[in-house]
């Protein structure tokens, strides 16, 4: 697949000048930052994608099948599953219907709740995941940023995330007696 030609103009500074021109300077900044992160997140996510495609994977069939095998004994309760992804439920339930049907991963009734399933790594998914993850390793390796640029920017993001909602700080243990 051949990359696109650079535009020779950036959209985004350019939207920034006619934001500003149009009188909303005071949002001009955050317009930029948003649609910046938006047009980033398009450009790592089909990094990612073309990475996994030779393994038949989507970044979501990936992170079902990297979060079961980062379990003791591969399996875990749908609905971890759909805590732990952060994607509505429909989402994952889909996902692990595709996985099914490829022979990656099991559906099993959970052993302690009937109305509850258990997703559970097959041995051909556990052979596809950890290849998928070392070729994916490549891409997180050099995400196109200087190692301090990536660090100080998952802060950034994080503290955005965290402000937001998205997660809290975990809760400390008390003092030992």
């Amino acid at each position: 697949m051949t990359r696109p030609r650079p535009l020779t103009v950036d959209p985004i500074a350019e939207a920034k000048r006619q934001w500003t021109v149009h009188g909303w300077q005071d949002a001009a900044a955050g317009m930029s930052a948003v649609t910046s992160v938006m047009r980033t997140q398009q450009l790592m996510l089909a990094r990612v994608e073309r990475t996994l495609k030779p393994f038949g994977l989507s970044f979501a069939r990936f992170e079902m099948l990297r979060l079961l095998a980062f379990t003791r004994e591969g399996r875990m309760p749908m609905a971890s599953a759909i805590a732990r992804l952060q994607v509505h439920p429909t989402s994952v339930t889909n996902t692990v219907t595709r996985l099914v049907k490829d022979e990656l991963v099991q559906r099993e009734q959970h052993p302690d709740d009937g109305r509850a399933a258990l997703v559970v790594l097959t041995p051909t998914g556990r052979k596809v995941i950890e290849s998928a993850t070392a070729a994916l390793n490549d891409v997180f390796r050099d995400v196109g940023l200087a190692d301090d640029d990536t660090i100080d920017l998952v802060r950034i993001l994080a503290r955005f995330r965290k402000e937001a909602g998205d997660f809290s700080d975990p809760v400390q243990p008390p003092d030992p007696l």
